[in-house]
């Protein structure tokens, strides 16, 4: 770990990736990076992940109880402390937390290589709440999904609360974003994975009456509209059974039954 550098200005332009970074993930403003937010997913990032970080920004209140991770930044990565106050003004807001790391994206990985040995994938379709899409990605690591792919109706990973929520399994779990949904679903069929896509229409198969196949891609749609037919009849439809009358579950919640049902 390289000695922390002190910031005491708010234009300082080496922590011009951190300045109003709320405004910067509505614009997608990071100029091919991501931003994390917190310890855990600080430490899943030094630790965990494939990405490296570019640049650490810390309260000067959190240097002392994160040695031990700090120990572990490359030497060739800037650490950046500043009080608390000027760190909240470069943000645009407060940062609790008091810390942040700012990464490079990678380029977006050939999909057909991701799904040549994944058994249990996870198919975001139109997911556009960067919350529901970091709780799919946290329900996938906890059941084991090999993969992640979401469609290009769907919101980045990459955007700051989703990591934030996903307890930094974005950075973990492999994922493909951007490809049309009926392109990923043939992708999908292609590699000789199974397909179940979730609908709660009462002629779906409920979830409980079905054996896992050796290979599965688990599809869900967006609250409110689902899945299009299009899209259901590229698989097998499934539900998850509901009392009378109540027919919607928050996706995540869903996906985390989904995924249950079929973990192994």
């Amino acid at each position: 770990m390289t000695a922390p550098i002190r910031i005491i200005s708010a234009d300082d332009p080496r922590i011009a990736a951190y300045a109003s970074i709320r405004e910067k993930d509505l614009t997608r403003g990071h100029g091919g990076r991501f931003i994390v937010e917190g310890k855990v997913t600080l430490e899943t990032l030094i630790r965990r992940s494939a990405y490296q970080p570019e640049s650490l920004f810390l309260s000067e209140t959190r240097v002392d109880p994160l040695a031990p991770l700090l120990a572990d930044v490359p030497d060739e990565v800037p650490i950046y402390v500043a009080p608390q106050k000027v760190m909240d003004r470069i943000a645009g807001f407060p940062i609790h937390r008091g810390v942040l790391a700012c990464a490079k994206k990678p380029a977006t990985p050939d999909l057909s290589s991701l799904l040549a040995t994944a058994k249990t994938v996870l198919v975001l379709i139109g997911l556009s709440n960067h919350d529901n899409v970091g709780g799919c990605f946290r329900n996938a690591a906890a059941f084991g999904a090999d993969l992640i792919l979401l469609d290009d109706g769907s919101c980045d990973p990459f955007y700051r609360k989703s990591i934030r929520v996903s307890a930094g399994t974005v950075l973990s779990v492999p994922f493909h974003h951007g490809t049309p949904a009926p392109a990923l679903l043939q992708a999908i069929s292609d590699a000789g994975l199974d397909i179940w896509c979730l609908t709660p229409r009462a002629n779906a198969v409920p979830i409980a009456d079905l054996e896992r196949p050796d290979r599965l891609a688990l599809v869900l749609g967006a609250e409110g509209p689902g899945l299009s037919e299009n899209l259901i009849s590229q698989g097998t439809a499934i539900r998850i059974p509901m009392v009378a009358g109540f027919d919607s579950l928050n996706v995540a919640t869903a996906g985390a039954i989904a995924l249950n049902h079929v973990f192994m």
